[in-house]
């Protein structure tokens, strides 16, 4: 009697194997979209500035670039672009938990103010101390 030989199955369809999904980094520089509003500003071009434009509505809407956008607001003609056009930079602080500083009250700031004045004073009053009680490198002793 033969031993029976276990039955082969055929192999299931394979499916082409897509790569790993790796992040591809993006094509919107931080320095690009500034020049671009800087020769708009120049010279008035509009392709130049249609194109920051839309580079910089591209990274405010993703989640993706928001790091990159509120970095970018730092430059003045930036948040002006976003305060005027795209109105997105408040609304994106907001929503990664951002706040402005509270405003100080006028009280108590004008008591760091005093601090900060006596503590000048003190410190050039040492300064003055010292100065006297130190020997001219000029007077032959």
């Amino acid at each position: 009697m033969a031993a029976k030989r276990p039955r082969r199955t055929p192999p299931p369809a394979e499916r082409p194997q897509s790569p790993p999904q790796r992040l591809r980094p993006s094509r919107v520089s931080g320095k690009k979209i500034l020049a671009d509003l800087r020769l708009a500003a120049r010279r008035g071009d509009r392709s130049a500035l249609a194109l920051a434009l839309e580079q910089m509505r591209m990274l405010a809407h993703s989640p993706r670039y928001w790091e990159r956008y509120l970095g970018l607001l730092g430059n003045p003609m930036a948040r002006l672009v976003d305060l005027l056009v795209i109105k997105q930079g408040e609304r994106i602080a907001h929503l990664k938990g951002w706040k402005p500083p509270r405003p100080i009250p006028p009280e108590q700031a004008a008591r760091r103010k005093n601090a900060a004045r006596e503590k000048a004073a003190r410190t050039s009053r040492r300064r003055q101390e010292s100065a006297a009680n130190q020997p001219s490198l000029f007077e032959l002793g």
